[in-house]
């Protein structure tokens, strides 16, 4: 092991400690003492030395916010205590109520309370080590979390070292702020995805995330409200442990209040049941907390909230208008979106003029037509959506809103992919709405892997007219490309052909899943290129030849003959074929070792990646399946398991380390190189 020169350790330490002082200062405090700049060049170094002694990474390196990773799935841990939900009320009689009945069980009129934001995220509890950050788990079912460490290291004001160098477990709320969850809807209607309901779905949703940079990309934000076991560091209230998080590195909410009774909670209470829409994020009511903790563990809990606090909710805000019309978007994975078009009203301080209406099965439910008087309010505070209407103000001419029964864009027909979707969807796969995510699904890394034809350019190209439709991809020229503007200079460019150069020699079934055929995935596109050995033969296939492959139904065999008898289609695959794209299946012959024996997988191998191990087990004439049942024969085993290899234990099934299955599968691994 070589040794590392002492000047560069200390220099590493010394930069983690200044990044990890800036980053206090800019996401706890507000108060940055440095430019961007100067805080880009500290950071840019430390990778940089890192990135030459990779030895001196850490886990709470400053660089590890940075560093992508893709999780296989996450583990599940015990909460150290109990993590309660709250009652609520929406009521200021029910208030005083709680507080008569904390009174009386203190035996005491003398009670103080601390009023703090309800934000409306995610609850978390953080554990450190000697000041170190080391383990973040979600709720769960309150007395068992998921472990989602990698992915909170990914929000900045969690702090990964502490400014003091204590052992600590604290709790709080990761959120989404107001403009990034605003930005993440349009993106998501851009893309033809339902928008998220509220800031804590939207949150959520982002926390389950196995890829740790699209938690990158989201900017959540955290703040830290409570301590385990607060004697241990001599705190004895509420409102002193709120002012001690603060001073050892945490991010406390500056709007908290003590109050003297019950009174003030009522008027804290009514100034940001009128206040809130100021704030960067949202809330929907406020948490009112017995202060002193001796009064609190008197109080104790029942089985599901502590008696102790209260959830004091803000009532919904709504306004009555006039439903003028109804338009209807096409998504970008050719969801129909019905959006109400309404007489303009003012509603928690913005104009509305166009509201959600969700989906068509909503529409019927409600019984909503087109005159209709109805009610608005803002989901979450943000999204406003239709949520009533107003019968008595009927006069008999308005009129029922019926379905398309074709797509708006193309024509097409529409239909529900699947009978339990709630939504519509354009069933033609070519339909320009659905080009870009089409693209997103050719170059994706289960099909093509077109590294470098990412969301951006795709964007470009297609609202530059220069694709219009998936094969162009394979047509472009460096000319082409470099029309497309700042940010694509001639080294992108020659990669990113480069690379699509690549894609077109890719097996068979990469470029079956790249078409994005509806109802076929990685597996069934696998199975159909083995089977059929070219794209030709594959097209010219009948319903009842695709029924006789093992796992294809009547419904997806259907959808198979559709797509290819899609006069598009054949004009596509004409194309792929001029273009040099490999439209047949390599004949290589591999012994099958693993036939007849079912696995799944849990953990990150050495060896392989997922999607390879389970491309081999399928070559050597195994199965794979995602969920462990008694079906499963084996669970491949690697570092850091799942839930999986609890459920396999209780099932008794066996279990195979990475070395035991390459033994079971005769292969041979060829030096330490991880071979997929």
């Amino acid at each position: 092991m070589r040794k590392i020169p002492e000047e560069i350790i200390k220099r590493v330490e010394k930069l983690r400690e200044e990044i990890e002082y800036h980053n206090y200062r800019y996401y706890v405090l507000a108060d940055p003492i440095i430019s961007d700049e100067e805080y880009d060049k500290l950071m840019q170094e430390l990778l940089e030395l890192e990135r030459q002694y990779p030895e001196l990474v850490t886990p709470d390196s400053p660089t590890q916010r940075v560093c992508e990773k893709v999780l296989d799935e996450f583990k599940s841990l015990p909460h150290s205590e109990p993590m309660l939900s709250l009652d609520n009320t929406y009521d200021e009689n029910q208030i005083r109520e709680f507080d008569e009945r904390v009174k009386k069980l203190l035996e005491t009129n003398d009670v103080e309370y601390v009023c703090e934001l309800k934000i409306d995220g995610v609850a978390v509890a953080l554990r450190y080590e000697s000041g170190r950050f080391t383990t973040a788990l979600s709720r769960g079912d309150g007395t068992v979390g998921d472990d989602i460490t990698e992915n909170v290291k990914r929000v900045r004001s969690v702090p990964l070292r502490l400014r003091k160098p204590i052992t600590v477990e604290v709790r709080g709320e990761i959120f989404m702020p107001v403009e990034e969850f605003e930005k993440l809807n349009a993106e998501r209607e851009e893309k033809g995805e339902p928008p998220f309901a509220n800031p804590r779905n939207a949150a959520a949703g982002t926390l389950r995330q196995l890829d740790t940079s699209v938690v990158t990309k989201r900017n959540l934000d955290c703040f830290i409200y409570y301590v385990v076991a607060p004697e241990k560091y001599g705190l004895t209230d509420q409102w002193t442990a709120l002012q001690w998080l603060k001073e050892v590195g945490f991010k406390v909410n500056p709007h908290s209040k003590l109050c003297r009774n019950i009174e003030e909670v009522i008027a804290y209470w009514k100034y940001w049941t009128e206040n809130r829409a100021k704030l960067n994020y949202w809330i929907d009511g406020i948490v009112v907390k017995v202060n002193r903790f001796d009064f609190q563990k008197t109080l104790g809990s029942t089985a599901k909230a502590p008696r102790w606090a209260i959830a004091f909710k803000f009532p919904a805000e709504r306004a009555r208008t006039k439903l003028i019309g109804v338009t209807v978007q096409v998504g970008r994975t050719g969801t129909l979106t019905p959006v109400a078009e309404l007489e303009p009203v003012q509603l928690a301080g913005s104009t509305v003029k166009r509201a959600s209406l969700h989906n068509f099965d909503y529409i019927r439910e409600k019984d909503i037509r087109i005159g209709d008087t109805v009610l608005i309010e803002k989901a979450g505070g943000i999204i406003p959506q239709v949520v009533e209407v107003l019968e008595e103000f009927r006069t008999g001419e308005e009129k029922p809103i019926v379905p398309p029964s074709t797509c708006p864009v193309c024509g097409g027909k529409v239909g529900k992919i699947e009978k339990e979707e709630v939504a519509l969807k354009c069933l033609n796969p070519h339909c320009p709405a659905k080009l870009k995510r089409a693209l997103e699904t050719l170059a994706s890394k289960n099909a093509l892997d077109i590294n470098g034809l990412g969301e951006k350019i795709i964007d470009k190209l297609v609202d530059a007219g220069l694709v219009k439709d998936i094969a162009d991809i394979f047509y472009l020229t460096p000319f082409d490309l470099s029309t497309l503007g700042s940010g694509i200079g001639q080294r992108t460019i020659g990669k990113l052909l480069m690379q699509i150069e690549e894609a077109k020699k890719k097996p068979l079934h990469k470029l079956i899943t790249g078409l994005g055929i509806p109802m076929v995935g990685e597996k069934t596109a696998y199975v159909l290129a083995q089977h059929f050995g070219s794209l030709k033969k594959l097209a010219q296939a009948s319903i009842d030849e695709l029924m006789e492959i093992e796992g294809i139904g009547p419904e997806v065999a259907r959808s198979i003959k559709e797509y290819f008898e899609n006069p598009k289609t054949k004009e596509i695959i004409e194309k792929l074929e001029k273009a040099g794209v490999k439209l047949e299946q390599e004949s290589i012959q591999h012994e099958k070792t693993l036939s007849g024996l079912t696995f799944a997988v849990t953990g990150t191998l050495k060896n392989f990646s997922r999607n390879k191990i389970e491309e081999l087990i399928r070559n050597l004439g195994g199965r794979v399946v995602d969920n462990v049942s008694k079906k499963v024969d084996y669970l491949i085993v690697g570092e850091n398991p799942g839930s999986k290899l609890q459920k396999a234990q209780s099932l008794g099934i066996k279990l195979l380390t990475e070395e035991e299955f390459i033994k079971l599968a005769k292969i041979e691994i060829k030096g330490q190189q991880r071979l997929f």
